[in-house]
């Protein structure tokens, strides 16, 4: 082989090294306290007042169980009132994502009231592609923008 070749060769490789890897679900398997499985992914996110919010979504169980949408803010700075349901926007599509944080005991009787959850099914039903989240909590936060990678793990949650 020549010099020019094996530096082209060469080149390539660190090329081919340097790209990053595609994207890639950042979902978690583990059980619960009960042992009951449970996937999730795990988000953190800023809303247009650049507060900072934990969007926690998963199922529980095998395929086809529940899946839930956990939002949580820092204890403290707010309070979240029950029930209120979640407003999603996505162009002209519009879902309104029932509050189910008081059927779970653990967060009913925390009294930080910093976490709110909600069913995700009808929306992850509803998107047949990643498309761009606006979401909207009436009181506690007016727009929080969620991109199309993380709509892209709680799709793969479905299955």
């Amino acid at each position: 082989m020549n010099m020019p070749a094996v530096l082209a060769l060469l080149l390539a490789l660190l090329l081919g090294l340097a790209q990053p890897p595609a994207a890639q679900a950042l979902l978690h398997n583990h059980p619960d306290e009960t042992g009951t499985p449970v996937l999730r992914s795990l988000e953190s996110l800023r809303d247009l007042d650049y507060q900072s919010w934990q969007l926690v979504a998963y199922r529980e169980g095998p395929t086809g169980g529940p899946l839930t949408l956990r939002i949580v803010g820092y204890p403290g700075k707010v309070r979240l009132d029950h029930p209120t349901s979640l407003q999603v926007e996505s162009g002209r599509l519009q879902w309104h994502l029932d509050d189910i944080t008081l059927a779970n005991p653990k967060l009913a009787g925390d009294g930080r009231a910093a976490a709110a959850e909600f069913n995700l099914a009808p929306l992850l039903a509803d998107l047949d592609r990643n498309r761009p989240l606006r979401l909207q909590l009436p009181g506690v936060f007016v727009e929080l923008p969620v991109p199309p990678y993380v709509v892209a793990e709680w799709r793969s949650l479905l299955g």
